[in-house]
């Protein structure tokens, strides 16, 4: 099971393993306390991103699909593999992320790819049968 929690909720032991999706780390939050498994910064969405989505919030589903074109390149195809992983390994994995809106971050994405809501924009399946299939057809 995949969750969603803000960094500035405490953590619970019930969060399973926490993985922070933010490229910079959260202001205010202290690293014991957050209790973060995993900080793969290459999940998160690039700088530029990430900016123009603040300039522009109300383009929710233009950042969606540039974020998942972003998740597409090779920083971020070892990085989600491997959180493809975490989340088959383990009964719960919390995504936490810094945004103060809780339905329109990257995170929400994230979720969305690993529970195999998402479909990739120029593809008729799910995003998470593409991306192992190619990371297997890069390693042979």
């Amino acid at each position: 099971m995949v969750t969603l929690k803000r960094a500035y909720e405490a953590a619970a032991p019930s969060d399973g393993a926490r993985v922070l999706v933010e490229r910079l780390w959260p202001r205010g939050v202290k690293k014991d306390s957050a209790k973060i498994y995993w900080w793969p910064k290459e999940l998160a969405p690039s700088s530029e991103l990430r900016k123009w989505f603040h300039a522009h919030p109300g383009m929710w589903r233009q950042f969606r699909d540039k974020y998942l074109k972003e998740l597409r390149k090779i920083e971020a195809e070892s990085a989600l593999e491997q959180l493809y992983e975490l989340v088959a390994a383990h009964k719960r994995v919390t995504l936490v992320f810094g945004s103060r809106d809780t339905e329109h971050n990257s995170a929400v994405v994230l979720k969305e790819l690993l529970e195999g809501m998402r479909k990739p924009p120029s593809s008729s399946g799910p995003e998470r049968s593409v991306l192992p299939t190619r990371m297997r057809a890069r390693k042979t």
